[in-house]
C-alpha cells in the first residue's frame, strides 16, 4: 500500500477532544452556522505551515540555515508521497519559534496544482472546512484525499490564492509560537474585493488597517503608493499587498512574513548560515523589513517591530 502523509507530516499527540467531526448545518442555520463554522474550523497558527518546495537536495542546508537563523527543531526527512496521485518526495515539518514550515525537496515531477499552494491550515473538520470553503466563495482545486493521518485538499480564493487544508484524526499538540508569522498575499486591484470578501468569511477574520496610500518603498517602489491591508484571524495574520503587477523582484515571490525582537541580530545570523539578503533593510510601516534567500531558494521576509 503506497503510503501518504500529510503535506506538514505531522507527528501525533494524542490529544483528545481538539478535532471532532462536526455535523452539517441545516439551510435554515445556514448565516448564524457559517458565523460559527469560520471560528471553529481554525485549530491555531503554530499548525498552519508554510509550504517550501526547495531545490532539488537543498533540504539539509536549507534545514541548517533556518535554525541557525531562527532557532527550532525538524522531524527527521522521510521519502513519501503527499499527492493524490503518485509522486515522491524527500519532506520535513521545522518547528521555529516565528512559523510552522512543511519542507518538500520532489524526487519526481510535481503534480499538478501541487507547488502552488502557500499554506497548509489544519482544520477541526474536512467536511465543514470544504463546505465553509464553497459558501465562502472558494473553489476547490484538489478535492479531499485520505492519507493515514486523515485527509487533505486545497481550495482557491478569488484571486488565484490557493491554501491546503488539512485534518487529521488524532490531534496534535503544538507549543504556540513566539511570533506569528504573517501571510503575505498579492492580489489585483480587480480581484481584491472578491478575494476579501471571501476570505474574510472563510477564516473569520477581521480588517485590522487598510491604507490606501501606503508607502510603496515598502515594495521595492520608492515615490509610489499602494493599497495595503492588514487582516487577523483564528487562523492568525495576513497583509495583503493591492498590485498592479508592477513588481520589482523579489517582491510577490514571498509567501510569509515573520517578526523577530531585533532585524539587525537576525540578518547577522541568516548571512553567517548562507541565506542572502535580496533587499533592506529598510524602515517601512512602524518597523524594519528585508527579503532572504535561503539556500534551496526560499524567499521569506523578516522584520521587528510593531506591525500597524
Amino acid at each position: 500500500m503506497r503510503k501518504r502523509v500529510l503535506a506538514c507530516l505531522l507527528p501525533l499527540a494524542a490529544v483528545s477532544g481538539l478535532l471532532v467531526t462536526r455535523t452539517a448545518p441545516t439551510s435554515a442555520d445556514a448565516p448564524e452556522a457559517a458565523a460559527q463554522d469560520s471560528t471553529r474550523i481554525a485549530v491555531g497558527p503554530q499548525y498552519d505551515t508554510t509550504h517550501v518546495y526547495v531545490e532539488p537536495g537543498k533540504v539539509p542546508a536549507f534545514t541548517a540555515s533556518w535554525k541557525a537563523t531562527f532557532g527550532g527543531t525538524n522531524t527527521a526527512v522521510s521519502v513519501t508521497d503527499v499527492t493524490p496521485t503518485p509522486s515522491r518526495t524527500k519532506s520535513e515539518l521545522i518547528f521555529s519559534p516565528v512559523g510552522t514550515l512543511s519542507v518538500f525537496d520532489f524526487q519526481t515531477p510535481v503534480p499538478y496544482p501541487f507547488g502552488t499552494e502557500r499554506t497548509g491550515w489544519l482544520v477541526t473538520s474536512m467536511d465543514v472546512g470544504i463546505r465553509h470553503a464553497r459558501a465562502s466563495g472558494a473553489d476547490v482545486i484538489v478535492s479531499p484525499f485520505p492519507d493515514p493521518l486523515g485527509q487533505d485538499a486545497v481550495i482557491q480564493f478569488p484571486g488565484g490564492v490557493n491554501t491546503q487544508i488539512y485534518w487529521h484524526t488524532k490531534a496534535p499538540a503544538y507549543k504556540p509560537l513566539e511570533t506569528v508569522p504573517e501571510n503575505r498575499v498579492y492580489v489585483s486591484p480587480d480581484a481584491v474585493s472578491a478575494f476579501l470578501r471571501s476570505y474574510l468569511r472563510f477564516t473569520g477574520g477581521s480588517i485590522v488597517s487598510d491604507t490606501p496610500k501606503a508607502d510603496a518603498g515598502e515594495i521595492g517602489l520608492p515615490g509610489k503608493t499602494y493599497r495595503r491591508i492588514r487582516l487577523t484571524s483564528p487562523f492568525g495574520k495576513t497583509v495583503v499587498t493591492v498590485s498592479d503587477g508592477h513588481l520589482p523582484y523579489p517582491f510577490g515571490r514571498e509567501v510569509t512574513g515573520y517578526q523577530v525582537a531585533n532585524l539587525a541580530t537576525t540578518l547577522g545570523k541568516a548571512r553567517a548560515a548562507g541565506a542572502t539578503v535580496l533587499w533592506g533593510p529598510r524602515p517601512s510601516a512602524g518597523r524594519n523589513s528585508a527579503l532572504v534567500k535561503f539556500p534551496g531558494g526560499y524567499i521569506a521576509e523578516i522584520h521587528d517591530g510593531a506591525s500597524r
